[in-house]
């Protein structure tokens, strides 16, 4: 088990899938099957498929519990973070003693990778919803975006995310991440189009690049793109626009930990940090700049939008 020094909750963040969010990390960052080109947690530092207990979930829980204890309920609590959180193996356990202290429903944001792994859908049963990735619609583009660890397959993959969906009863949401110029032509949409019917989930998400991603070459899809693909899917896709977030944030004085906690898992606008997190917005900005002069955070720029973020995980080419 990795002894680790950071909080296992972050948050919460304003999420355009599920609203005010109280995130749950299980995974050191970046610890993932996948290594994929647009993340937004930066390139995989440890790539495997090896599912351990890389941390106590009685320490998570702990942390869950009082939160929850002291503030007001989000809208959903959101396992997911900078890692794959399928490879933790009390990830089932945790989800169930989640639910055991809230009324909150359970989210676990994941990228679908290891569904062919009977315990790992087992575990997210307990989950109320469920919320992989699909990105490719055949081998050739599933290893040049996902650039898997060695032995996993798309077939293996589409295998297990469509056998999660005949024995999941919870709300099966899955985002289908479009690139400019790399899966975004008709023959691609249509090839992922048509593995979706297969995995028939609840909802279909088409989502692009809005964050800064691992590699700087991949670039955003338009709007116009994304929505001449709307019906393509079954059932009809619905394209996930970034939310409007205020800009006056909240009243509070903004603390460094939680601000760091956050961008640790991935960059963010100052107004996303704020809002969140219920800090004043000024004040926030001053926090954000000092951290950049000490060379603690650094500063993104995409789409003409400034995000703050830990940058050794991201590469310029």
């Amino acid at each position: 088990m990795t002894s680790r020094k950071h909080s296992f909750i972050f948050g919460p963040v304003v999420s355009r899938r599920l609203g005010r969010s109280l995130g749950v990390d299980l995974i050191p960052a970046k610890t993932c099957p996948y290594d994929c080109i647009y993340c937004e947690q930066g390139r995989t530092t440890c790539h495997t498929m090896q599912r351990d207990a890389y941390v106590d979930v009685e320490a998570v829980l702990e942390e869950v519990a009082a939160f929850l204890a002291t503030h007001p309920a989000p809208d959903y609590i959101t396992i997911s973070g900078a890692g794959e959180p399928a490879l933790h193996t009390g990830l089932g356990e945790l989800i169930q003693k989640i639910k055991s202290l809230t009324s909150v429903p359970v989210a676990v944001i994941t990228n679908g990778a290891l569904f062919w792994q009977q315990e790992v859908r087992d575990a997210l049963l307990h989950a109320d919803v469920v919320l992989p990735s699909l990105d490719a619609g055949n081998e050739r583009l599933f290893q040049k975006i996902d650039r898997p660890v060695a032995g996993l397959s798309f077939a293996k993959m589409l295998e297990g995310l469509i056998a999660f969906r005949n024995e999941f009863s919870g709300a099966l949401w899955l985002e289908v991440f479009l690139m400019d110029g790399i899966n975004d032509d008709e023959d691609s949409v249509r090839e992922i189009a048509a593995q979706v019917r297969l995995i028939r989930p609840d909802k279909v998400q088409i989502n692009t690049v809005e964050r800064p991603p691992a590699m700087s070459r991949v670039k955003a899809v338009s709007f116009s793109v994304m929505e001449r693909y709307v019906s393509f899917f079954e059932p009809e896709a619905e394209i996930i626009s970034p939310r409007y977030i205020p800009d006056s944030g909240g009243v509070l004085l903004p603390q460094e930990a939680p601000v760091l906690e956050m961008l640790r898992r991935r960059p963010c606008p100052l107004e996303e940090i704020a809002e969140g997190l219920g800090f004043h917005r000024l004040e926030t900005a001053k926090l954000l700049d000092r951290l950049v002069k000490e060379g603690r955070l650094c500063v993104m720029e995409r789409e003409n939008k400034l995000f703050f973020g830990i940058g050794e995980r991201y590469e310029q080419a």
